[in-house]
């Protein structure tokens, strides 16, 4: 392939960014910052995530034509503040054009907008419905930016199979630069690798991958951008949950861009992300939505335990309510941890006994449940009482509540409705129990980047050592009702992230008619589900975005 660049070197600057979906102002603010932070670096061209001026995801958002004109409007406001002596830019914002909706980025020069490119494929699974909101674009050529012919597919396009990549390199780019808005999930760095090298090969150029920054609603977008040379090593690599603008050097050599110098970043390891995402979540979830702190209700067991560290880490001690709402069921050792637990974290710590609200419904239902016997409805009771003293204090002091339920609680349906289920976040819904187990462990040796919390054991050994109890009736264990969490655990991956038929389960060692049982637990509590609070996505499949089962359901895999 012949050349006609006119530069040696090129200074790219990635703006890892955590922009705010809807905030087209603010968003235009950072993206402005970001752009004079890289002119006094040197950069040549400052590469923007996917979408950033709208924030990312928008979703209908796109369909209002008055939100679409205010961010082409802002990005043609920012391509004004561009300079002759400047770098330029690639930034991404949703476009209308001839009556059609597209996920696009602008190229800006010298104070231009000097080309546009559309998202090819979009993608329509999991967390993403692009489809119903945006139009695919034409496959694209490159840009030619200051003599040097840049490919730009947006995210998707290079995960997806259409070729764009093959096209671009086929019609003469010479690197590749991706804006992506790519969430979050268990290992997803190294898949990100993965599906960038293999791109690098089969285009045989160098790919820059730009990722967002942020959380919105339940999604976490975990930043961690990179780039790989066309030999498929690693060029660069930013650090992970953290907002930065870095620069990175390339050099043209015997016709081929190749990185000389770049950040190196390590990447945490599972426990340590998994900890980070949800605690990213949480932040920017209370943050954008304009919260001045959180309450929660701390029972002294191990998920209010963990999400009052989550609550401390991500916004600090002095945002922080924690509330023991002790019954006559409530262990001495509960109360004990739970105070212990405050203290740790130096969060505020009060105590609510519920005893006579409890009284109070079950003395006004007295008549209607004369000669009935008293089961899970009075167990509820004090759930509930603990929902509703819970919402007061969000009313009176416009705390949010945050949800303590883990996901094998959710799967199975063992939480109570308008009783744990209030609130209006969850950090830990989309980690089953032992995954709550060993976060908490991981929490209480190590101090994560960016955390507000302290050093040491914030989370009791005795709360991480107890059996955990929902303490709603004298001496119970959730093993009264549940198999032990190991054995859960393992069952429900099996059931919802691997979609796996009941022999296949049975076939790795368990019990056929368990399998049955909380396959069925699964299904009914569907209900539940939908009505819970968002919160934070883990893993592959979380419940609502990503698993969308009807709560009307008759279906049960009867092998």
């Amino acid at each position: 392939m012949e050349n006609h660049s006119t530069l040696d070197t090129l200074r790219i600057a990635v703006a890892q960014l955590n922009p705010t979906v809807g905030d087209i102002e603010g968003n235009l603010k950072l993206a402005l910052e970001a752009y004079q932070d890289a002119k006094r670096q040197g950069a040549d061209l400052v590469l923007y995530p996917e979408l950033f001026i709208s924030g990312y995801p928008p979703e209908d958002l796109v369909m209002r034509p008055a939100f679409l004109k205010a961010c082409e409007a802002a990005v043609e406001e920012f391509a004004k503040t561009t300079s002759e002596d400047g770098p330029g830019a690639v930034i991404g914002v949703p476009l209308s054009r001839e009556g059609k909706r597209y996920n696009a980025v602008m190229v800006i020069d010298k104070g231009a907008i000097i080309a546009e490119r559309y998202k090819v494929d979009l993608p329509n699974y999991g967390e993403f419905d692009e489809k119903r909101v945006f139009h695919a674009g034409e496959m694209p050529g490159p840009v030619n930016f200051r003599g040097v012919r840049i490919g730009i597919p947006i995210c998707e396009d290079i995960w997806g199979h259409l070729g764009v990549c093959e096209t671009l390199a086929e019609s003469g780019a010479e690197i590749l630069l991706v804006p992506n808005g790519s969430p979050y999930y268990r290992g997803k760095v190294d898949i990100r690798h993965q599906v960038v090298i293999k791109q690098v090969i089969e285009s045989e150029l160098p790919m820059v991958y730009c990722a967002l920054l942020g959380g919105q609603d339940e999604l976490v977008f975990d930043g961690a951008s990179f780039a790989f040379n066309a030999d498929r090593s690693l060029a660069f690599q930013m650090s992970q949950f953290e907002e930065q603008t870095s620069i990175s050097t390339w050099k043209r050599q015997d016709d081929v861009w190749v990185c000389t110098d770049g950040p190196r970043s390590k990447i945490p390891e599972a426990e340590e992300a998994d900890y980070r995402a949800c605690m990213f979540g949480l932040r920017d979830y209370v943050n954008k939505n304009g919260f001045k702190n959180v309450v929660l209700g701390m029972s002294g067991g191990i998920d209010s335990a963990i999400c009052a560290a989550l609550a401390v880490d991500a916004l600090g001690e002095e945002r922080v309510r924690c509330v023991m709402m002790p019954y006559t069921y409530t262990a001495k050792d509960s109360l004990v941890d739970a105070e212990a637990g405050a203290k740790a974290l130096g969060c505020r710590y009060d105590v609510i006994p519920i005893f006579e609200p409890v009284q109070g419904f079950t003395s006004a239902l007295s008549d209607m449940f004369e000669g009935t016997d008293e089961g899970v409805t009075e167990e509820n009771l004090q759930s509930r009482t603990r929902g509703t003293i819970l919402m007061a204090i969000s009313n009176k002091f416009g705390s949010m509540v945050v949800t303590t339920g883990n996901k094998s609680e959710m799967s199975v349906g063992y939480a109570t409705l308008y009783g744990d289920m209030n609130g209006g976040f969850n950090p830990i819904k989309d980690l089953y129990k032992m995954q709550v187990y060993a976060l908490a462990r991981w929490r209480n040796t190590q101090v994560p980047a960016t955390a507000f919390g302290p050093s040491g054991e914030v989370i009791p050994q005795n709360i991480i050592d107890k059996a955990p109890s929902a303490e709603l009736r004298p001496d119970q264990t959730d093993q009264d009702s549940l198999p032990p969490y190991p054995v859960l655990d393992d069952i429900l991956e099996c059931l919802v992230e691997g979609e796996m038929g009941v022999n296949e389960i049975v076939e790795r060692g368990h019990d056929r008619e368990l399998v049955h049982r909380i396959e069925h637990l699964l299904y009914i509590a569907e209900y539940k589900r939908r009505q819970s609070a968002p919160g934070v996505k883990i893993t592959r499949k979380q419940f609502g975005r990503d698993r969308r089962y009807p709560i009307t359901n008759r279906f049960r895999d009867r092998n």
